[in-house]
């Protein structure tokens, strides 16, 4: 089967310095894939590479032939929420600025509402009365509302306390098991990246290359209790060795 997502000896270069070099990956449909790597190793730069936001020096990013360019939603580290728009304003912004029929946007907006977990009573809600959290969801509904193919996020739970990152960690899985979109997840937390997904690859300092590619053999769905076992913190500890060493 072709991969939804496949990255072939991808280089990018800014200002004639090298941020990734000869990147190649394979990402099957509906698989989580989560990246971890040193501050600057080029995380992100990949992520934008596939969301065609990043042009590649040389290499190529390609989809499978059944995603379209509008089937990629891209959620950031920070909610990036209009503040003169309420939550349903915000969530409603991209199938607005797609042109879709105001009944359709309405229905949509509704659907992702309900699927994140947002309250009737949050509709009306400006970003500055939400918490970190309920910022995210509305973001990551902002994402949603388009029916994507493919998820990429950078690093969205990283400025959240551990016990809310562990439940909207939670809330993600729930969401991919309905959803199955084929998603990329780039994380600093080796923890979270072991609990998301079916493969961690780890990165190198810049240029960031692929240093390792680990599989996670955790059946899902994965409970929360998947944290504290022997199994999970064994592995936690080997993507750890790995990043560590990656870092040298």
């Amino acid at each position: 089967m072709q991969p939804a997502i496949s990255i072939s000896d991808v280089d990018v270069e800014f200002r004639g310095e090298s941020a990734i070099k000869n990147i190649s990956l394979d990402c099957p449909t509906g698989s989580i894939t989560s990246i971890v790597g040193p501050s600057g190793c080029g995380k992100s730069t990949l992520l934008r590479c596939v969301a065609s936001l990043v042009t590649p020096h040389s290499g190529r990013v390609d989809l499978s032939s059944a995603i379209s360019r509008d089937g990629i939603a891209f959620v950031f580290q920070h909610a990036n929420l209009l503040p003169w728009r309420d939550v349903h304003q915000n969530i409603r912004l991209p199938v607005e600025l797609n042109g879709e029929p105001k009944l359709a946007q309405m229905q949509r907006v509704d659907e992702v509402l309900k699927l994140v977990g947002l309250l009737e009573q949050d509709r009306t809600k400006l970003p500055r009365m939400l918490s970190g959290g309920m910022q995210m969801r509305v973001s990551l509904a902002r994402a949603l509302v388009m029916q994507p193919e493919v998820l990429l996020l950078d690093e969205p739970f990283a400025a959240l306390d551990d016990i809310l990152r562990q439940q909207l960690n939670e809330e993600l899985l729930r969401l991919w098991s309905m959803q199955q979109w084929t998603t990329l997840f780039v994380t600093h937390n080796v923890s979270e990246a072991v609990f998301l997904s079916q493969r961690v690859v780890v990165m190198t300092s810049r240029p960031g290359r692929i240093a390792s590619v680990i599989d996670v053999p955790f059946e899902y769905p994965r409970p929360a209790s998947l944290r504290a076992s022997a199994k999970f913190g064994s592995l936690t500890g080997q993507v750890s060795d790995s990043l560590r060493e990656a870092s040298l």
